[in-house]
C-alpha cells in the first residue's frame, strides 16, 4: 500500500502525533493549511483572469490597427485621385 507501511504503523504514528501536538493544535494547523490552499487557488484564478483579459485586449488591438491602416490607405487613394 504505502511502500511496506502497514495500517497499524500509520495508526501508531497518528496516535503519537496527536499526543505530541494535541487535537486543538492539529485542528488549528489544518484550518491554516486549508486557508492557505484556498488563498493559493484564489490567487491562481485571479492570475488566470488577468491573463485572459490581457490576451483579449491584445487580440482587439490588431483589429484596431488594421482598421487604422485601411483608413490611411483609403485616404492615400483619395488624395491620389
Amino acid at each position: 500500500m504505502f511502500s511496506g507501511i502497514s495500517i497499524w504503523q500509520l495508526l501508531i504514528l497518528l496516535a503519537i502525533v496527536v499526543l505530541l501536538f494535541g487535537t486543538k493544535k492539529l485542528r488549528n494547523m489544518g484550518g491554516d493549511l486549508g486557508g492557505a490552499v484556498k488563498g493559493f487557488k484564489s490567487a491562481m484564478k485571479d492570475g488566470e483572469d488577468e491573463q485572459d483579459q490581457k490576451r483579449l485586449a491584445d487580440d482587439e488591438q490588431p483589429d484596431n490597427e488594421q482598421q487604422a491602416e485601411q483608413k490611411s490607405e483609403q485616404n492615400k487613394e483619395k488624395d491620389k485621385a
